[in-house]
């Protein structure tokens, strides 16, 4: 478990700011090489070729492309969980498609900004047990947070809201990362719909 720690860890935490700046380039180099290329195509060479640095200053901070690649798999990560804490902040509209629509939105607009990059992640991105144990953090905030609105909300008629909850929350992580990352593109506006139909009508199924 040491040795799969130090090797998917960075090696350096930057202190100054132009040390922040090189791994933020080998980090915005890194996401172009692996969509553009792939995983295996991906090389450190490669990365530190478009981040313009040396391929010794790359493993200054990372020991390999793994642990680059789970950096970025972490930060999509961080994301996605910074946008939900928003979204919850949000006065929420009184319908419950809407509710749904938003939720389903704030997803699709999550996962939408590189689909090659996604599809890198989500297929061959290693796990490290930080990131699960992240991941798992943020399925249950979520899976309780929608709990709490299909409890209170009048238009609801599961009678399980913690199982329903469970699968609200799987299907749009595993739906959208599917579709999104998928080699033939999608309209994220009709993925929208659909998915906005299929929730909304099985949460109020009598």
């Amino acid at each position: 478990m040491a040795s799969e720690h130090r090797r998917l860890n960075p090696r350096k935490q930057p202190r100054q700011v132009r040390a922040e700046l090189t791994r933020e380039r080998i980090l915005t180099a890194a996401a172009h090489v692996f969509a553009e290329h792939g995983y295996a195509a991906g090389t450190t060479n490669r990365i530190a070729e478009r981040a313009r640095v040396s391929i010794g200053s790359l493993y200054q901070y990372y020991p390999n492309k793994d642990a680059i690649l789970l950096e970025l798999l972490t930060r999509h990560l961080d994301d996605g969980m910074a946008s939900a804490r928003l979204r919850r902040a949000e006065e929420l509209p009184d319908s419950l498609e809407e509710i749904v629509r938003l939720w389903v939105r704030t997803v699709i607009e999550h996962h939408f900004e590189d689909p090659q990059l996604l599809r890198v992640l989500a297929d061959q991105a290693p796990r490290s047990r930080e990131l699960l144990e992240k991941e798992s953090r943020l399925e249950q905030e979520l899976v309780g947070y929608f709990q709490d609105l299909l409890e209170d909300h009048p238009e609801v008629k599961v009678t399980d809201t913690h199982i329903a909850s469970r699968i609200v929350f799987s299907t749009l992580e595993l739906v959208v990362h599917k579709l999104i990352a998928a080699p033939e593109p999608i309209d994220h506006s009709r993925l929208e719909a659909e998915l906005v139909a299929m929730i909304t009508r099985y949460l109020t199924a009598a």
